[in-house]
């Protein structure tokens, strides 16, 4: 959001349908993200270094 077009943002002139599927990626892409540190620290012992 840091491209400007005049004094506003180009956030400002997406549709409310285009902000909805980029939340939704957005969030899915977190997902996806945080499911592969679930599989990465499983079976760590916490307070001890990454093997």
């Amino acid at each position: 959001m840091t491209k400007r077009i005049g004094n506003k943002h180009i956030a400002q002139h997406r549709g409310k349908d285009e902000r909805r599927l980029i939340k939704a990626s957005n969030i899915a892409a977190e997902a996806v993200k945080r499911d592969a540190a679930r599989l990465k620290y499983r079976n760590s012992v916490k307070n001890q270094p990454p093997v």
